[in-house]
């Protein structure tokens, strides 16, 4: 049985939040130690790779949660984050590769589950909710078209790769350099399919403060 890493990506200076927001308080706990606890929990989830921001001591995560192998420092954008973690996976070459950001503290097991079976499949899938709000693109700030809402999703982390099919992806864009805003962004580029995965709307990312909000209330539920 092949065996799945993760990489958490945890190293963003958090500018829009005014601090590092996976360090912030989520009802008693971090937002990144609840995503810690998600994925470190998960039983099928083998090891994981830790991108911190510089300064950031790792040791006690090390300590606290023995499937953290690794603990590597951020680069200046989060591809590059990615990437370092990359580079610093333990695992063999046919392992799946599964990557999160820290500030979804509340993913669910069944979730990663389920991106985990379809990336075994497949080689490649991310989870994903569908767009409820209709979506309108603009330029100059008028509009240009309505999008199709029903062709439209969001997507969260994780997201999994066969692990040579990240290689391939990661590799070409550093190449080309070329930036995506995720991983399935650069996984495209190389032609290999994408599957969607039924993610969860609780799953949301703490970007503002009112995000924090949102899921101390979720918590609450």
């Amino acid at each position: 049985m092949r065996k799945v890493s993760a990489i958490v990506v945890a190293a963003g200076a958090g500018r829009r939040f005014g601090s590092a927001k996976q360090f912030a308080l989520l009802r008693g706990k971090s937002v990144l130690e609840r995503s810690l606890d998600a994925l470190a929990g998960h039983p099928q989830v083998d090891e994981i790779v830790l991108v911190l921001p510089a300064g950031e001591a790792g040791a006690r995560y090390r300590k606290r949660w023995s499937k953290v192998v690794a603990i590597v420092r951020g680069g200046e954008k989060r591809q590059d984050s990615v990437w370092r973690g990359f580079v610093r996976l333990r695992s063999g070459p046919a392992d799946l590769v599964l990557v999160h950001d820290a500030v979804r503290p509340l993913v669910s097991e069944e979730v990663i589950t389920r991106v985990i079976a379809e990336a075994k499949e497949g080689g490649a899938a991310v989870a994903a909710v569908p767009v409820e709000d209709t979506i309108k693109e603009a330029a100059a700030g008028v509009v240009v078209r309505t999008l199709v809402r029903d062709n439209l999703w969001c997507v969260q982390t994780p997201q999994a790769f066969a692990r040579e099919v990240l290689d391939r992806a990661l590799r070409k864009a550093r190449q080309d350099r070329f930036y995506g805003t995720d991983e399935a962004a650069l996984v495209e580029r190389t032609g290999h399919p994408v599957a969607l995965v039924q993610g969860d709307r609780r799953n949301i990312k703490i970007t503002t403060a009112a995000d924090l909000k949102i899921a101390e209330a979720l918590l609450e539920d």
